[in-house]
């Protein structure tokens, strides 16, 4: 008597793949940091540049349609101690809530005499008012302090400018010269990625 043997078709369970999914999410949700909107919008020009910035030690010169000139650092404690050095340069005392803002705050575009003002405010607060830039005129270069100090907090920092495609060349070419009276001959241009069109041969 011939027997027909039953197999099984293969099963397979899912089950620990959707709790594997769900734990990778949430690590994710939990250990990404969203960047912060920036309180000044630039259109950057297009370029086929492909060198990228370091993820560290970088200071940004963002320079507006205007001409007004922000400035932002990564690095909590090198933007703390930097802050100090400012404060102790120009004579503003800054507390320690003050030093713990600035630490994790977005771009700031204000007289080192307002800072106090704009640390204090809300980020939202930040992103409505309208800062007038970082001085950079002959009689009151703020913007070439802020280079000195941070050099000296970071010797290793990298500087780089980020400009709108409008802002007028008078205010860019001033700015370059804030670099070479501080020796600072070497600095990057951000500007945003070209895509090169590839046409079919015929």
């Amino acid at each position: 008597m011939n027997r027909v043997a039953q197999f099984k078709s293969p099963r397979l369970d899912m089950n620990p793949m959707v709790d594997m999914s769900f734990l990778l999410v949430t690590f994710f949700m939990l250990t990404t940091t969203f960047k912060l909107p920036q309180p000044l919008l630039v259109d950057t020009p297009l370029s086929s540049a492909t060198v990228k910035l370091p993820e560290r030690d970088v200071l940004i010169l963002s320079v507006g349609d205007d001409g007004r000139v922000f400035m932002d650092l990564d690095g909590k404690f090198t933007r703390q101690r930097l802050l100090d050095r400012m404060g102790e340069r120009y004579g503003v005392h800054f507390s320690r809530e003050e030093r713990e803002a600035f630490g994790i705050m977005t771009g700031y575009g204000v007289p080192i005499e307002q800072l106090s003002t704009l640390i204090a405010m809300s980020q939202e607060e930040r992103q409505l008012l309208h800062q007038p830039g970082i001085p950079m005129d002959s009689a009151q270069n703020q913007v070439a302090e802020w280079l000195t100090q941070a050099r000296l907090v970071n010797p290793g920092l990298r500087i780089a400018i980020r400009a709108d495609r409008d802002v007028p060349y008078s205010r860019i070419s001033g700015l370059i010269n804030t670099l070479l009276d501080q020796n600072i001959t070497r600095f990057n241009l951000i500007t945003e990625q070209r895509i090169e069109e590839i046409s079919a041969a015929p």
